[in-house]
């Protein structure tokens, strides 16, 4: 029996232009070479995201601890086409960090059922990752043209910047923008609405601050799911930089610094080690409790939202809650 073979996809429905400068390992080696020399030590949280971090993450999007990703689903289910009725005109939509651009899917049939044809811009940092979702989603709308850019953010908004297009909706999903210290989210608003015209819109996802066993059980499952992909980086340097990090000397440590409003996540050593990493021809000597610091993820109240907006020329137009009321998707207007 033949095997069905995927549907062949028009040229002129699909292209990926490939931003990345440097090969990908040199930046991981750099930037690994820089973390562990501060102090406190760090490793940036976009190293997560290699082959086996994506697979842990789509899992630990499953947990029950986990509420944000089934938050964000309810909102986009019950209002998907409320959010698109409220900007004007043939729309053109925008995403960063598209990545499967599963939850994309709601607002594409509430906007397919508004007009006849979309045209989708997602960036993200891996092509591989853009090309994939991107032929998905072409077969499964035959409506949609795709031109996709892989890049980091800030690469992304460089391109489309130089470009023009109809009414725009830009999406920032996923309570991506919690990853952003305050002065990065204010930088990355304000180079996101250098690309928006006055009526342009963000739709921005947001994880609300709550009461404090909610946010860390999110952080610290039962499974221990987080704790494996947090401790996935050491992995990662391993395999890729020759490091001889022993996992079992280290442990997941998550937890919410109500003062400044963020979860924060680390990986601590459980006794005094020594760690060499072969690539970087480096030694690195960890102390029993030291931790290295993975990633903040901010919590934000409504009134810090419109904050957000105000200072980066958007005005916070509309706000939906999920069922619960842990998660906002936030409708942001250029101004």
């Amino acid at each position: 029996m033949l095997e069905a073979q995927p549907a062949q996809i028009a040229e002129d429905k699909f292209s990926i232009h490939n931003l990345v400068t440097r090969e990908p390992r040199a930046g991981l080696a750099e930037d690994v070479r820089r973390g562990l020399a501060t102090k406190p030590k760090r490793f940036l949280p976009k190293y997560f995201y290699d082959e086996l971090g994506s697979q842990l993450f789509e899992a630990i999007c499953l947990l029950p601890e986990y509420y944000l990703t089934r938050a964000e689903n309810d909102i986009l289910t019950r209002y998907a086409d409320d959010i698109v009725a409220e900007v004007h005109g043939e729309i053109t939509l925008i995403e960063m960090g598209s990545g499967s651009a599963s939850k994309t899917r709601l607002i594409i049939e509430a906007l397919l059922r508004k007009q006849p044809d979309l045209l989708f811009i997602p960036v993200d940092i891996s092509a591989s990752a853009l090309d994939s979702s991107s032929r998905i989603l072409l077969q499964s709308y035959p409506q949609l043209s795709i031109e996709a850019y892989a890049g980091d953010y800030f690469a992304g908004l460089a391109e489309l910047e130089k470009t023009t297009r109809a009414r725009t909706l830009a999406l920032f999903l996923g309570s991506n923008i919690s990853n952003f210290d305050p002065d990065e989210a204010l930088k990355f608003l304000r180079a996101l609405r250098q690309v928006l015209h006055a009526g342009d819109a963000l739709l921005l996802g947001a994880d609300l601050k709550k009461d404090r066993a909610t946010l860390e059980a999110a952080y610290n499952d039962a499974l221990g799911v987080t704790a494996a992909f947090n401790l996935n980086v050491l992995a990662r340097i391993n395999r890729e930089l020759g490091g001889s990090f022993d996992l079992r000397g280290f442990q997941h440590h998550a937890f919410y610094n109500e003062e400044l409003g963020r979860v924060e996540i680390y990986i601590e050593s459980t006794r005094d080690q020594t760690v060499s990493i072969g690539q970087l021809e480096m030694e690195v000597q960890f102390g029993k409790g030291e931790q290295i610091h993975t990633e903040n993820s901010y919590k934000y109240a409504l009134s810090d939202i419109a904050n957000l907006a105000a200072e980066t020329g958007f005005r916070r137009a509309s706000t939906w809650l999920d069922s619960d009321e842990r998660f906002s998707s936030n409708l942001l207007l250029a101004v």
